[in-house]
C-alpha cells in the first residue's frame, strides 16, 4: 500500500474520493456519522465533465446503465408560457454527450460496488467525529467529505470562520409515479417549481418557497399553476416528500487542504444552493482531482499533490458556488417583471 488514508463522510464525494484512494493504492477507511447511507432518491444532475471524471474512476459504465439524458427543458411562468430553454442541448453539443440525471441511491450503489470490488475498504458507520487530530496522527491523509457541517474543516486552520448560513428559503423534494411529459422549472413570485426526469414512469420534482412554509401549505402555494404541476403535489404523498433548508458556506474558504495532509471535498469545501445543479458534480470533481494529484505526487509529496489539488479546484468550485447563490435571488425574487424580461432575451 503507497500510504493510508481516512475518509470521513460517505456520500457522493466521500466515497469517490476513497474509490479513486483505493485505486492508486491507498488503504483507505471510511467513516460516516449515520448509521445507515442517505438513500433518498432524489435526482442528481450529472454534467459531461463530472461524467468524465467518474470514468476515470472506473464507474462510468454502472452510472451511465442508471442514468437518463435531460433534453428539452424550459423556463415557464406559472400560467405555462415559455420564457426561455436550458442550454442543455448547447451543452451537448460542445461536449459530445448529454447531461444525465440519476436517483442518488443509483449513484452510491455504483460507488459501493466498485469500491467492495476491493474487498478491503472499510466503512464504519456511525462513527460521529470528534478528534480530528487523533486522525493526522494515525493517517497519511485526512480527508473531509462530511458535509456543510465539517468536523474536519473546523479544525483546520481558516475553517472556524466558514459555516453554515441560511437563505430564508426552503426546498421540498419528491418524486411522483409518473412521467410528467414537461420539464424544467416554472418560476413565480418568491418561488419556482421544478420537474426533471428520474427514469422511466417516473419524475423528480422540487419546490423552493419561503422558510416558514409547511407541508401542508406547500400545494396552496402552487395552486392555478400550469400542469402537471398541482396534480404532481396532489398525486405524490407528503409522507414521502423531503425537506432541505436551503443554506451555502460562507465566507468561502481560503484554501481546500491544511497541514499538508488534510484536504476538503464537495460541501465540506464550498457548500452550495442547488440551483445550478452542481453539487454532486462539484464533489465528483473534487474526488477525482484530489486522488489524481495524491497519485501523481506519491506520499513522500504528499503536501505538493494538496497544494496542486487546491489550486485546481478551489477557485473553480467557488466560482460556482457564487454564482448558484446569486441565480438562486434571481430566481426568487418578488419582482418578477424585470427578471422574466431579462429570461425572454435567452433563446426560447
Amino acid at each position: 500500500m503507497t500510504g493510508s488514508a481516512v475518509v470521513v463522510g460517505a456520500g457522493v464525494g466521500g466515497l469517490a474520493t476513497a474509490l479513486g484512494l483505493r485505486r492508486a493504492g491507498w488503504a483507505v477507511t471510511i467513516l460516516e456519522r449515520r448509521t445507515e447511507l442517505e438513500r433518498y432518491g432524489t435526482a442528481f444532475g450529472i454534467h459531461p465533465t463530472a461524467q468524465a471524471a467518474l470514468d476515470r474512476l472506473g464507474v462510468g459504465e454502472s452510472f451511465r446503465a442508471r442514468a437518463v439524458p435531460y433534453r428539452n427543458a424550459r423556463i415557464r411562468t406559472p400560467q405555462g408560457k415559455v420564457m426561455a430553454r436550458l442550454p442543455l442541448e448547447r451543452i451537448e453539443r460542445k461536449a459530445g454527450r448529454p447531461e444525465l440525471l440519476i436517483s442518488r441511491p443509483y449513484l452510491i450503489d455504483a460507488l459501493l460496488a466498485e469500491l467492495r470490488a476491493f474487498g478491503d475498504v472499510p466503512l464504519k458507520v456511525g462513527e460521529n467525529v470528534s478528534d480530528v487530530h487523533a486522525l493526522l496522527a494515525d493517517n497519511d491523509l485526512v480527508v473531509g467529505a462530511d458535509g456543510i457541517r465539517s468536523a474536519v474543516r473546523a479544525a483546520c486552520s481558516g475553517g472556524g470562520r466558514s459555516g453554515p448560513r441560511r437563505l430564508g428559503a426552503v426546498a421540498w423534494i419528491g418524486v411522483a409515479d409518473f412521467d410528467s411529459g414537461m420539464y424544467g422549472e416554472t418560476w413565480g413570485p418568491g418561488r419556482f417549481f421544478g420537474m426533471t426526469p428520474i427514469e422511466p414512469g417516473r419524475t423528480n420534482w422540487y419546490a423552493t418557497v419561503p422558510e416558514a412554509t409547511t407541508s401542508q401549505e406547500l400545494r396552496r402555494m402552487f395552486e392555478g399553476w400550469h400542469d402537471p404541476i398541482p396534480r404532481i403535489l396532489a398525486e405524490t404523498d407528503p409522507a414521502t416528500w423531503i425537506r432541505y433548508e436551503m443554506r451555502h458556506l460562507f465566507p468561502a474558504l481560503p484554501a481546500f487542504v491544511d497541514h499538508g495532509k488534510v484536504a476538503l471535498v464537495g460541501d465540506a469545501a464550498h457548500a452550495m444552493t442547488p440551483n445550478l445543479g452542481q453539487g454532486a458534480c462539484t464533489a465528483i470533481l473534487d474526488a477525482e482531482a484530489l486522488t489524481r494529484a495524491v497519485a501523481a505526487h506519491g506520499t513522500a509529496a504528499l503536501p505538493s499533490a494538496l497544494r496542486t489539488y487546491d489550486a485546481e479546484r478551489r477557485r473553480s468550485a467557488q466560482r460556482i458556488a457564487f454564482a448558484s447563490r446569486n441565480l438562486h435571488r434571481f430566481m426568487s425574487t418578488e419582482r418578477t417583471r424585470l427578471r422574466d424580461a431579462l429570461i425572454r432575451t435567452l433563446p426560447s
